[in-house]
């Protein structure tokens, strides 16, 4: 009877660590910094998990934050591993393995300084030439989130006086607050420069074009990556299963964003206006991908669309 009482507790105590782990894994945390296109990817990734029977916490971080609570295991994923924009994160965090690169999700992208087309035309391409005109630009920057990678680059930038920018200055606020000043900017013709990148529908609704000379510090054409805290593909290798499969492209984001930004949809809306749109992305994603009472998930997430 003691051996079988003993058994019957090793067996709860092992029923209860399964399903904790069950449990862990049923709530997925990801993190969003306030970026378009990191808003678009985690609509969709959220719609995916919905269907498959999980639910998601979204949290509104600084980047730094994100990497601190992928480290600490307080953000299950992260789907903007902006590469080389994020190197320093990248060596200080992922290349010690406190967190984990599990896949890349995009290839191709462009982050650095724009300039509107009008002052393009004045002469200004690259880094070099932005002092040229310090006047017309206010010797200002315009910069995203306050502790972004590219905002640490350009800090550095004008610390070390390159491209004598050492009397500039970085302003540093919300993607939405940056293309609010470039917007107004535009309609009086001011000088101005700022952080561009691509995807994001900033490429359409703004006529811009991207500096050279920024290889050093932004590269020249990146790719972005998926994070995971260490160990959560182990724990949770259905979601792994999906987070490796997902790879999106420009068009496929841009098209997201635009429909948030010019037709005022939801993320959610937007991402799942174009899933039903382009069905057949669903079979790479959702590939050897189970849902969370181990059914098939491509059923399961077709049904919910």
């Amino acid at each position: 009877m003691q051996r079988l009482s003993t058994a019957l507790a090793v067996g709860l105590l092992a029923l209860g660590s399964t399903s904790a782990r069950a449990d862990s894994c049923e709530t997925v945390k990801m993190a969003d910094p306030g970026w378009s296109d990191i808003a678009a990817t985690n609509a969709i990734t959220g719609l995916l998990l919905d269907g498959m029977g999980y639910k998601t916490k979204v949290d509104t971080l600084a980047v730094p934050i994100i990497y601190g609570g992928l480290k600490d295991g307080q953000v299950d994923i992260f789907l903007g591993n902006w590469m080389p924009a994020q190197q320093g994160f990248y060596d200080k965090f992922v290349a010690n393995g406190e967190v984990i690169q599990l896949a890349k999700n995009l290839e191709g992208t462009e982050f650095t300084l724009a300039v509107p087309d009008y002052v393009w035309d004045a002469g200004v391409h690259d880094f070099a030439d932005l002092n040229k005109f310090a006047d017309q630009f206010d010797k200002k920057i315009y910069g995203i989130g306050s502790g972004a990678p590219a905002n640490l680059s350009l800090q550095e930038i004008i610390k070390n006086n390159q491209f004598n920018l050492g009397q500039w200055k970085l302003i540093e606020s919300s993607e939405q607050a940056m293309l609010a000043e470039v917007s107004r900017a535009t309609r009086k013709q001011r000088f101005v420069t700022f952080l561009g990148w691509t995807p994001h529908p900033m490429n359409v609704q703004l006529k811009m074009h991207y500096l050279s000379g920024g290889d050093k510090y932004f590269g020249t054409s990146g790719s972005v990556y998926t994070l995971t805290r260490k160990g959560y593909a182990q724990a949770c290798p259905n979601v792994a299963k999906l987070l490796g499969n997902l790879r999106f492209t420009q068009d496929m984001e841009n098209s997201i964003m635009a429909e948030v930004a010019n037709n005022k949809l939801s993320n959610t809306e937007a991402a799942k206006a174009w899933i039903k749109a382009n069905p057949a992305v669903l079979e790479q994603w959702l590939e050897g991908v189970r849902t969370l009472d181990d059914k098939d998930a491509l059923t399961a997430v077709k049904a919910r669309l």
